[in-house]
């Protein structure tokens, strides 16, 4: 009975302490008395919760200004006392950054990721990036908190296991525990799309949205779900696979085996081969021009070409939108979001891609509030997988859960 109510107490502890946390994060500079009419906690609680906060300097005092009597002394998170690795594993290439809590990146590194590579040889790269972050920084190791990881393909958050990488092959790989034995940090995973939707809540422009979608559309295709504030993952954790929505019913064979899939019409990896494809059977483009091998040829250089008026370039981008339409149409229809936010390196395409999806919305959604539906690029660019992951650690410090 003692121990139950001991757990109960410091489970209350906790559940207060990140109410604190939390609204110093939202609403500081802010007064002790403040935070306590907010929280709804008594003042000498707040005081003594404060207390530990400041001792571990995950808060900061400064001065305010005075309104005729003394100067008030408010809060502030001390966003630069604590650290957070965040890692995204892209279909060819891996990233590690370390962040300050508030997601600004303090040392950034990437390596390629061989095509073929076993799971061994992944492992190895991984680890070894994550202790060059380490060597790298002149943060104390002691105050990094946590790593967080946006690895592409299904993933089980909850054990912290790879599911399946399509793109590597890899099953069940469980990233939560070789990499906590490795480092004896916390460790969080989550899907990347997924990732890139939470860093727009916390950092982007979905902060005061409650149901929002956020696609990637990179060399694959995926979608992270906000439904009523909270990451919808779906049965078997293969929510948001919008890259593997039939579009298509006579199209190609696609890398899972179904056929007409987004991804075999919108995808980076069918731009770039629909480019080389057509340049083969000897169409006339500005892009062969652009490169001195076409195994050099990418969205970057189609866009290039696109850019100096090259009309092969532009259709190809606005038949990856118009599909990309038909995909978000079908979402709004189904889920009625409050915005969808594109990201991923077709979107540096910009309004090529940008204007026949949106025209496609206005000519197919069902409503006319459907049809004005907030469709915006992501302005975190190419780090919202990475500051998403970032997200998953800092979630664990700031979040109450229900």
């Amino acid at each position: 009975m003692v121990q139950g109510v001991t757990g109960s107490f410091q489970l209350m502890k906790s559940l207060n302490r990140s109410l604190v946390l939390n609204i110093i994060r939202q609403k500081g500079p802010i007064s002790r008395t403040d935070v306590s009419k907010q929280a709804g906690l008594t003042p000498p609680t707040v005081s003594n919760i404060v207390l530990e906060l400041l001792e571990e300097g995950m808060v900061r005092e400064e001065t305010g200004e005075s309104n005729g009597g003394r100067k008030p002394i408010l809060l502030s998170i001390n966003y630069n006392n604590h650290f957070v690795i965040g890692i995204d594993v892209g279909t060819n290439q891996l990233r590690v950054g370390l962040t300050n809590l508030n997601a600004g990146i303090k040392e950034m590194i990437s390596h390629k990721l061989p095509a073929g590579m076993k799971v061994d040889e992944f492992m190895k790269i991984l680890i070894s990036s994550i202790h060059e972050i380490f060597e790298s920084t002149s943060a104390d190791r002691e105050k990094i908190i946590g790593i967080g990881i946006a690895m592409h393909g299904i993933v089980d958050e909850e054990k912290g296991e790879s599911i399946y990488a399509p793109h590597f092959g890899f099953e069940n790989l469980p990233l939560k525990d070789r990499l906590e034995s490795e480092f004896g940090l916390p460790v969080k995973l989550e899907n990347d799309a997924r990732c890139a939707a939470i860093s727009e809540t916390w950092f982007g422009s979905a902060q005061r949205e409650q149901n929002i979608v956020c696609i990637n559309i990179g060399d694959g295709i995926g979608a992270g779900l906000i439904i009523n504030g909270k990451v919808f993952r779906g049965r078997h954790h293969i929510a948001g696979e919008l890259g593997h929505m039939i579009v298509d019913l006579s199209g190609r064979k696609c890398t899972c085996g179904s056929y007409g899939c987004l991804h075999t019409v919108a995808s980076g990896i069918h731009i770039r081969e629909k480019v080389i494809h057509e340049i083969t059977l000897g169409r006339s483009t500005l892009i062969e021009q652009l490169v001195t091998d076409r195994g050099d040829i990418d969205g970057d250089v189609v866009h290039k070409a696109a850019l100096q008026g090259d009309a092969f370039a532009i259709s190809v981008f606005e038949e990856a939108g118009r599909f990309l339409g038909l995909a978000c149409t079908n979402i709004i229809n189904v889920m009625n979001p409050d915005k969808i936010i594109l990201t991923g390196g077709v979107m540096k395409a910009g309004d090529f891609v940008m204007n026949p999806l949106q025209e496609f919305i206005r000519q197919r959604a069902l409503t006319q509030e459907a049809k004005a539906t907030s469709i915006v690029r992501s302005q975190l660019g190419s780090h919202s997988a990475l500051l998403g992951a970032v997200s998953l650690v800092l979630q664990e410090v700031f979040e109450i859960e229900a």
